[in-house]
């Protein structure tokens, strides 16, 4: 079977060919096989396996019937490994575990699961490469799915070769290498059409059969069986509007029309089973009145086999198994869904029984509905968003009480949000919205619409939608309202400019405005009122709670779960004071989380500030580390995130050619999106970045937009200081000392060193005598106590700068030497060549510098090989990167014979930069 099906495929046999080649000398590799139905991709599945008998196999194949029941594609594929879980890093053994069934937890995050996978498939293939095969993933469950794509594209170095076959791969394995399957070519199609037709057949009329076919394989095989000389003569002769696929399934469906009805019934038994597990199907059968030897006269139709392949119940082809389920009138496949149930155990498969259930139910059914709801906790606890969405839909579909309908059909909304599937939860909210809602389900629709909007990137739609739903729950449920107040308000920070209904200032009042909550208050309480009043009254009336705050969140006393959730709050208070280093503390412990609770969702802007804080140390390699891991989260999630340390770096390296198009696409697809922040920080990167290249005018033009946010936070607050110096430095008086008022409102509440250093660098540029230069001096002091190195190198600039116009050559180019020193060996180039020429003003003979760099090292090998110097194990690393351990050992193995050294006690030395990222 396998030689004739593969007739005419010498070309994709190759392809093939090469990577099992790759795979046996240990690289990786992926392909979806894709084409449509009948064109061969089993086949050349199997010829993979087939051909490579050295190599360890695996398969999974997707089943119609089985899509809604979460991970039962990924459970196919890797059941016979699970005997290696124990070898995996502790959470990722939990997440899968929990994904299978086979321990308790709260619910796995997916790629927490996918990295498990990933581990999995690489320690499988220890002893030998490994070929795993997953075929029909137009019908695989959505879960595993997206867990398969996530580990094929971390493949590089585990000897393992994943092939997907799929008639349209959709968007989860969009991007992968693809083999597009087409028709056969005239001859060969000739040739196998010849093998069935066992009579002579006319030119013109194979000719009309092939163009028919289009040389599509299985059409050539099935549709002439049956048909006499007589019905040929002519060609197949069905409707030209009927596709390919649906000729083969019409021809399938005729065949088992001819069929005595027990027959079909048994075979629509062995269809609506995905299990393929012949003792269950011969049960249900036998509650259907179906005995033994109808089974047999099943079997001899050759159109299924029980038992034979595998032990399993297989179909001659995925499009028999549907035209076997179509045949039957809807009643008839009522009575086996619900003899298929009666036989499917409910202690140890409680879900595929709900499901049957469901399919055996005509109208409403409580009891059902009930089931499958808590087969959707299930599914979610075990991390299968996108089943328990199915499973609610169905819930919705059996309930018959308006307002039980109206609560599942908000579950099964918020449950497709969840999974991502935010088209499809938008029409469920409309479906709500048809029948009879109270007052709480109506503000919980508000507050999912603002969840849709939010997440989704449609930033200035959330705030209102969100501020709306706040305002609802009030009366209904206070701490559900203060936790929507809470997410209003960072929705509204992100629109920022864009806002319109909804912004801080309407968020912030209506805040501080509802009821006090009768319990104590807690930390989300204190932090809500801080930012509120911040945003209503200013830094100094918000100073306490905001310095509360900021110390509860620093500290290791507060949830993880707390820690998650509501850090970027904690961030916030931090930055609002000019507390670099709790909001720097606050941050890692808040990525550190999310990394530990596989919440990838939170990483990017998490990883993008981490590596905006490293810019700003000046430490630019960890930077570019943290760009390339915020890029990996962002590639495996799908997820957006601006290029927010990627302009920052950029602009402080006075690199105009790779900072302006990150800035102007950042500005457009901002603006685009609604998300004011983004573009606020993109202005204040080009004050930075044209500060540091002395064009003064453009940089107060940047700094101006910037910070004209009210109140002024994060960036646009600092982009005061960038404001002030430009301002000054284009005579401009006024702006600058307006700009600095602003500034101080900001950092004295505070009183870091921070904030006060940024302040007397400000107000020292806009002072005379004595008064200036204590302020410099001042500055370099207090900005010596931070961590914000090139702050520190502008101070000594600018007052290196003020030294030489008060003729005090010496004294200057002390100034200015120290700032050139340290501005070259962080790579901050555009300021380092404003103090170059600033020195060769004094008459100093100045030699050009060049910034350490770490050689010919890749982003990620740079990432990788900073975190094996720091300590972290190959495992560990692995887990933060999303990659698997050998492809870690690859990757070290490069960065030694780059270096040139040979382990790693070496990469202290290599690399000795050991600034905290």
């Amino acid at each position: 079977m396998a030689d004739t099906n593969l007739r005419g495929r010498r070309a994709e046999c190759g392809v093939l060919d090469g990577l099992l080649e790759g795979v046996r000398g240990g690289r990786s590799a992926v392909l979806v096989v894709r084409g449509e139905a009948g064109m061969g991709k089993t086949a050349l599945l199997d010829y993979a396996v087939e051909s490579a008998p050295d190599l360890r196999s695996a398969r999974a194949a997707g089943v119609e019937s089985e899509m809604e029941l979460a991970f039962a594609g990924l459970h196919q594929l890797c059941g016979s490994m699970l005997d290696r879980l124990g070898r995996l890093p502790g959470p990722q053994r939990d997440a899968l575990g929990i994904a299978f069934g086979l321990e308790a937890g709260p619910a796995p995050d997916r790629f927490v699961v996918g990295l498990a996978v990933l581990s999995l498939l690489s320690e499988a293939a220890t002893d030998r490469p490994l070929v795993c095969v997953v075929d029909d993933v137009q019908w695989l469950d959505r879960a595993s799915v997206q867990v398969l794509a996530f580990a094929a594209r971390r493949l590089l170095a585990e000897a393992v070769l994943v092939i997907f076959a799929a008639r349209e791969p959709g968007a989860d394995l969009g991007g992968l290498p693809e083999l597009m399957v087409e028709g056969l070519r005239h001859g060969d199609a000739r040739q196998l059409l010849g093998s069935v037709v066992r009579w002579p057949l006319d030119e013109q009329v194979a000719d009309r059969i092939v163009a028919e076919t289009r040389g599509n394989p299985l059409a050539l095989l099935e549709l002439p069986r049956g048909r006499s000389p007589a019905e040929l003569a002519g060609g197949f002769g069905l409707p030209e509007v009927l596709p390919l696929p649906g000729r083969i399934q019409e021809n399938f469906l005729r065949r088992v029309d001819k069929l005595p009805e027990p027959t079909r019934l048994l075979l629509a038994v062995a269809a609506a089973d995905p299990t393929g597990d012949p003792a269950l199907v011969r049960r249900a059968a036998g509650r259907l009145g179906l005995g033994g030897e109808v089974a047999e006269q099943a079997e001899e139709t050759e159109l299924l086999d029980i038992g034979g392949i595998g032990g399993q119940v297989v179909f001659r082809h995925p499009l028999m198994r549907s035209a076997a389920y179509r045949a039957v009138p809807r009643g008839d496949r009522r009575r086996v869904h619900a003899a298929l149930a009666e036989v499917t155990n409910a202690q140890t498969d409680p879900d595929r029984r709900a499901w049957h259930l469901a399919q055996a139910t005509s109208g409403p059914d409580e009891g059902v509905a009930a089931e499958l709801e808590r087969s959707a906790g299930r599914a979610r606890a075990r991390g299968g968003l996108a089943a328990a969405a199915a499973f609610l839909e169905r819930s919705v579909v059996l309930t018959a009480e308006p307002r039980r309908r109206a609560e599942r059909t908000l579950a099964a909304a918020q449950a497709n949000i969840q999974a991502g599937a935010f088209e499809k939860a938008l029409d469920l909210l409309a479906r709500a919205e048809t029948g009879p809602l109270d007052e709480l389900c109506g503000a919980r629709m508000d507050l999912l619409r603002g969840q849709i909007a939010f997440s989704s990137g449609q930033g200035s739609d959330a705030p209102p939608l969100l501020l709306k739903a706040a305002k609802r729950l009030e009366s209904l449920d206070l701490d559900m309202a203060r936790e929507t107040y809470m997410s209003a308000w960072m929705a509204a920070l992100f629109a920022g400019r864009f806002a319109g209904g909804g912004d801080l200032a309407e968020v912030s009042q209506a805040a501080l405005a509802q009821p006090r909550p009768a319990r104590p208050p807690g930390l989300a309480d204190l932090m809500l009122d801080g930012l509120a009043l911040l945003v209503t009254q200013g830094p100094a009336a918000a100073a306490p709670a905001l310095q509360r705050a900021a110390r509860a969140f620093a500290s290791a006393d507060i949830s993880a779960e707390e820690g998650i959730r509501w850090g970027w709050l904690g961030r916030a208070a931090a930055s609002a004071l000019w507390d670099d280093v709790r909001w720097r503390a606050i941050l890692v412990r808040q990525v550190q989380l999310a990394r530990d609770a596989g919440a990838l969702d939170q990483l990017p802007i998490g990883l993008g500030s981490l590596g905006t804080d490293a810019a700003w140390r000046g430490d630019f390699a960890a930077a570019t580390a943290l760009i390339a891991e915020t890029d990996a989260v962002c590639a495996v999630t799908g997820a957006h995130s601006a290029p927010f340390a990627a302009m920052l770096m950029a602009s402080l390296r006075g690199d105009q050619a790779e900072a302006a198009p990150l800035i102007e696409a950042t500005i457009a697809e901002a603006t685009a999106r609604g998300q004011g922040i983004a573009v606020t920080y993109a202005h204040w990167a080009a004050a930075v970045l044209n500060n540091g290249l002395g064009r003064y005018a453009d940089a107060m033009a940047a700094a101006r937009y910037a910070s004209q946010e009210t109140p002024a936070l994060y960036m646009s607050m600092w982009a005061l200081p960038e404001l002030v110096e430009a301002a000054a430095r284009c005579g401009n008086s006024q702006l600058a000392a307006e700009a600095l008022e602003r500034l101080a409102e900001t950092t004295r509440p505070g009183g870091t060193d921070f904030g006060l250093g940024m302040e007397a660098r400000s107000r020292a540029l806009v002072s005379e005598g004595p008064a200036a230069e204590g302020l410099y001096r001042e500055a370099i002091d207090r900005l010596g106590r931070t961590q914000l190195r090139p702050e520190l190198a502008r101070a000594r600039l600018l007052y290196g700068e003020w030294l030489r116009r008060a003729g005090r050559r010496m004294d200057a180019r002390e100034q200015l030497r120290q700032a050139y020193e340290m501005l070259t060996a962080m790579g901050v180039e555009g300021f380092a060549g404003r103090a170059r020429r600033e020195l060769l003003a004094t008459g100093e003979n100045v030699r050009k510098r060049r910034a350490q760099t770490t050689g010919d090292l890749t982003a990620q090998e740079v990432q990788i090989a900073r975190l094996a110097r720091d300590g972290l194990s190959n495992p560990e690393i692995s887990t933060q990167l999303f990659l698997s351990p050998r492809t870690v050992e690859w990757h070290l193995r490069k960065v030694f014979t780059k270096l040139g050294i040979s382990s790693r006690k070496h990469l202290r030395e290599a690399l000795p930069d050991a600034a905290p990222a």
